[in-house]
């Protein structure tokens, strides 16, 4: 937790870890904060947030700065409830004391949990999609961008606007992939959907390369390791990296017995895979997909998985 708990100090904050910066946290009350420059180490909406959302109680003025822009969704929000923030790829700054104002939201449909049933229709032959109005804000739709890059065949249609978000209806057809070379410059837009990508790069021919996510492995679990020892005990070839990994894909995925590690993303991943392969796919631990997907199974059962 030191990631949110050294910016929270810098301001004042007494936040007490465990010696290696791990919980139980004992968070003391009363502390005033002060406002602060922070220039983070690591792309991270949830960083940024945690700083921002601090600043507005503190004295001063709070910015952040970020090595790659991430999704501005804190910024948008706080915007709409009457906050003077300034924000633009890869920075916001905020004044301290201001009051919120009550103001109805309309909140888009979540790409992440499209994102799986973009991969899914992308890869199952004879499959047609429409995703309505799902939330296209810039900084999420990362996903949108490699999977086209392999050869997607995903449309966007009715554009309109809630809640200060872009948003629109996607249209997704099955059409063979190919592997690709994943820019660095959009994990950081995508970094919650590399678990689809990595289902999508399976069934793409050839080779995908995936660099500079080392983010992945402080996720709910290692995903890059999970994802990789995964594929591998369905039949395929990954060469995991520090920050990535190179899968070869184009074979047929085999059986075999998942472990998701209470990971929502993980679990829904493979349940996309197990739609593709020869064999039967068991995935254990998957009460966490309710994290995130309540419905998961109801909705991708209605949409045609074969799902036990």
């Amino acid at each position: 937790m030191r990631r949110v708990t050294g910016p929270l100090s810098q301001m004042g904050a007494k936040i007490d870890t465990q010696d290696d910066g791990t919980p139980p946290l004992h968070v003391h009350g009363g502390q005033t904060l002060h406002g602060i420059d922070f220039a983070s180490p690591v792309a991270s909406a949830q960083i940024k947030s945690a700083v921002l959302l601090a600043g507005l109680y503190a004295q001063g003025e709070t910015s952040v700065v970020e090595p790659h822009p991430t999704r501005d969704y804190t910024e948008r929000m706080l915007s709409a409830f009457g906050v003077d923030i300034e924000f633009s790829p890869g920075k916001a700054r905020l004044r301290g004391g201001q009051r919120l104002r009550a103001t109805d939201i309309v909140v888009p449909a979540d790409f992440s949990s499209a994102a799986f049933y973009l991969v899914a229709a992308s890869i199952i032959p004879g499959s047609e999609l429409r995703l309505k109005q799902v939330g296209l804000n810039p900084r999420r739709t990362g996903l949108l961008h490699a999977l086209r890059l392999m050869g997607a065949d995903i449309t966007e249609e009715n554009p309109a606007e809630q809640g200060g978000e872009p948003v629109a209806d996607l249209v997704v057809r099955y059409a063979p992939l190919k592997g690709a070379r994943i820019p660095e410059e959009l994990v950081p837009d995508m970094i919650d959907e590399f678990p689809a990508l990595f289902v999508a790069a399976a069934a793409a021919e050839g080779q995908t390369v995936v660099s500079g996510a080392a983010e992945l492995r402080v996720k709910e679990s290692d995903r890059l390791a999970a994802m990789a020892t995964g594929l591998r005990a369905l039949g395929m070839q990954v060469d995991e990296t520090e920050d990535g990994a190179t899968l070869h894909g184009g074979v047929r995925l085999g059986s075999g017995t998942i472990e998701s590690h209470g990971d929502h993303r993980i679990a829904m991943a493979f349940a996309i895979a197990g739609q593709i392969s020869d064999g039967e796919v068991r995935i254990n631990d998957i009460a966490n997909v309710a994290t995130s997907f309540p419905d998961f199974d109801g909705l991708a059962r209605r949409a045609g998985f074969n799902l036990a």
